[in-house]
C-alpha cells in the first residue's frame, strides 16, 4: 500500500468535495430524515462513484504517456478554473435542486418510513449527482498520474466518507461558519499546483 498516494488522495479529495452540491445535498436529505440513513446512502454512492472514476482512470494509463500527461494536467487546470471562478453559490443553488422533495413524496420522515426509504432515495440523488462531477474527473486523473488503484480508491472514499458524514451530523454548522468560497479557492489553487507540476514533467 502507497500511504503517501492515499494520504494525497484524501487531501485533494476532502477539500474538493466540501463546497460540492453533494455535499449540500447530504444537508438537505438529513434535515427531512433521519441522518444514519442519509449517511449510509450518501456514502455509499460516493464510494461506488470513486471506483468507478479509479477505473476509468487506469483505462487512460493505457494510453501513450504523453498523452495521458496532457490530459490529466488540462483536467487538473480546468478544475481549478472551475472552482477558483465559478461561484458557490451555483453549486449550493445545485444541491438543493438535488434533494429537493418529488411530487408524492413525503416532507419530512414518518416513523414508518425506517431506513430503507431515506437511504436508498439519498443514494439514487448522490449517484445521479456525483456522476461526472468534479471529484470524480479529479479522481480518475488521480489513478491516472499515480498509476494506483488501491491507494487512490481508498484515499478518496474516506475522504467521501467524512464528507458526507460532516454534511449529515453538522453540515447546517459548518454553512453558517465555514466561508464555502474560502475552501473553493483553497482546493482549486491545489489543483492548479497539481495540474503545473504535471505539465512541468512533460518538459
Amino acid at each position: 500500500m502507497n500511504w503517501g498516494v492515499l494520504f494525497a488522495t484524501f487531501g485533494l479529495v476532502f477539500p474538493a468535495e466540501l463546497p460540492d452540491k453533494t455535499f449540500i445535498s447530504c444537508v438537505v436529505m438529513s434535515s427531512r430524515y433521519r441522518p444514519g440513513p442519509v449517511w449510509v446512502g450518501g456514502a455509499a454512492a460516493l464510494v461506488l462513484q470513486a471506483g468507478t472514476a479509479v477505473l476509468a482512470g487506469r483505462l487512460l494509463v493505457l494510453l501513450p504517456q504523453t498523452a495521458v500527461h496532457s490530459v490529466v494536467a488540462a483536467l487538473f487546470i480546468l478544475g481549478a478554473a472551475f472552482l477558483l471562478f465559478v461561484p458557490e453559490r451555483k453549486e449550493e443553488e445545485k444541491g438543493l435542486r438535488e434533494a429537493q422533495p418529488k411530487e408524492g413524496d413525503e416532507p419530512e420522515e414518518t416513523p414508518q418510513i425506517g431506513w430503507w426509504k431515506p437511504m436508498f432515495s439519498t443514494f439514487g440523488i448522490l449517484v445521479l449527482a456525483e456522476f461526472g462531477d468534479l471529484t470524480q474527473i479529479l479522481i480518475a486523473n488521480l489513478a491516472a498520474h499515480f498509476r494506483a488503484t488501491w491507494p487512490v480508491f481508498i484515499g478518496a472514499s474516506l475522504a467521501f466518507i467524512l464528507v458526507s458524514g460532516l454534511a449529515v451530523a453538522s453540515g447546517r454548522f459548518i454553512l453558517r461558519v465555514v466561508p464555502l468560497g474560502v475552501v473553493r479557492r483553497i482546493s482549486g489553487l491545489l489543483l492548479l499546483g497539481m495540474g503545473i507540476y504535471t505539465l512541468v514533467g512533460l518538459i
